[in-house]
């Protein structure tokens, strides 16, 4: 059931959940904010809710473990995953972590099918539907450990320190603690769904790392 629960009460729920990470949200006023859309009040989001498109601090989805408190629905896609000659990657199949970015950016679930009532009165823009088809995008969910990197030395070792983010919300760490969920490449490793480690404005693809000079692409690829 969708419940009024003020936009307060959501980010101090989600905030205690990221200091346990060590990090501060930056979610209000992010790409991610549905309180607005394209800077206008959804019809479907009249009380501007902020957190609970997502998450609920009341009857959530228990059977979803990769992220607190779910309360969207989930993607029942059957996705096709990316494959090439060169790939050393084996067994890719969608991480947890990622089938909950696709339970919207796959374009078969509304944006607005949240709090265990689904609709479809708001799917999301094409320019952001990603689709089931995921072999034009970067591999997902697979395991990236030292014995990919030995099949592939262009990768870096997953002890490898990156820093994500910029200026006092930045992170340093290894790219398997920034990046890799469970050691796993997923959505996630590169996008920064709660806008903490974001570089530049909304509109770039809220990366966790600055588009100059491909620092996303060189922080795992040796070139």
């Amino acid at each position: 059931m969708k419940i009024n629960i003020a936009v307060k009460c959501m980010l101090a729920v989600l905030m205690m959940f990221a200091a346990r990470a060590g990090v501060a949200g930056t979610l209000a006023g992010s790409a991610h904010d549905f309180s607005r859309v394209n800077g206008v009040v959804p019809a479907w989001n009249l009380d501007q809710k902020v957190c609970v498109v997502c998450h609920t601090p009341h009857n959530s989805n228990t059977s979803v473990s990769d992220a607190p408190l779910w309360n969207h629905t989930v993607t029942a896609s059957s996705f096709q995953m990316y494959t090439s000659p060169t790939l050393q990657a084996t067994g890719l199949s969608i991480g947890g972590n990622s089938k909950l970015c696709l339970s919207c950016h796959d374009g078969t679930v509304a944006i607005d099918s949240f709090g265990g009532t689904p609709t479809t009165t708001q799917t999301i823009s094409s320019a952001n539907n990603i689709g089931a088809d995921l072999r034009n995008d970067h591999p997902i969910g697979f395991t990236y450990d030292t014995n990919l990197v030995s099949k592939n030395p262009s990768l870096r070792d997953p002890g490898t320190a990156v820093t994500i983010g910029a200026g006092t919300s930045s992170k340093v760490g290894t790219i398997a603690s920034n990046m890799l969920f469970a050691g796993k490449m997923e959505c996630s490793s590169c996008h920064d769904v709660h806008n903490t480690f974001t570089v530049g404005s909304n509109g770039s693809g809220m990366v966790k790392m600055a588009a100059a000079g491909s620092s996303l692409c060189v922080a795992c690829h040796n070139k």
